[in-house]
């Protein structure tokens, strides 16, 4: 890993501390650490992801951060990324919990919608995405940094994702970080735009 990755990597860490409570789940911070890198090329297949389930990602990425006046998570590939971080550097407890979210997702969608999460409308899409949130973020939500619910994980790589691509470091990652500096008392104004997303 190139020095500059990595230090767009650990930007990438301290935004998604700075943006979720300032405490990044273990999971996170491991397969951001160990360099995983997101395939390119317009013949790219996922490698632990099935067509639907990477249709999913790619969707509900993007409802947490969404085009606006730049690319929004689709555009930057995430699915890739998490794709990737998924299959390759997560441990098999925590490979195992994402993909059980995903199935939870769709057993939600069917029951609530009648059709699982690809086919229902965006507005339910929305709808679920921002409940989810909610249960993981809310005032009586618990976190288990070892051992952090599907939804915790999904935002974390969303974000991470999304700061360490091309679009993402370019556009929208608009705070200078000094080597061996970190301010964490910024006022947002000086920072410009940061996330959009469900819940916030």
């Amino acid at each position: 890993m190139s020095d500059s990755n990595d230090l767009t990597r650990r930007q990438a860490l301290r935004r998604v501390g700075a943006l979720l409570g300032g405490v990044v789940s273990a999971p996170t911070v491991a397969g951001v650490l160990s360099g995983c890198q997101r395939q390119t090329g317009t013949d790219w297949s996922p490698s632990i992801l099935s067509a639907e389930q990477n249709e999913m990602v790619d969707t509900i990425a993007e409802i947490i951060i969404p085009a606006t006046d730049t690319p929004g998570a689709s555009a930057a590939n995430v699915n890739r990324f998490i794709d990737a971080m998924v299959g390759e550097s997560y441990l098999e407890e925590d490979r195992t919990r994402f993909m059980s979210g995903l199935e939870d997702i769709n057993a939600r969608c069917k029951k609530n919608y009648g059709s699982p999460f690809v086919d229902c409308t965006a507005e339910q899409q929305r709808s679920l995405v921002a409940t989810l949130d909610d249960e993981t973020f809310g005032e009586n939500a618990s976190f288990d940094r070892e051992n952090p619910p599907f939804f915790r994980m999904m935002k974390e790589l969303v974000i991470v994702g999304y700061y360490t691509s091309e679009i993402g470091a370019s556009q929208e990652l608009k705070t200078n970080v000094v080597p061996g500096y970190y301010d964490g008392d910024v006022p947002y104004e000086e920072i410009g735009r940061a996330w959009s997303g469900a819940g916030t």
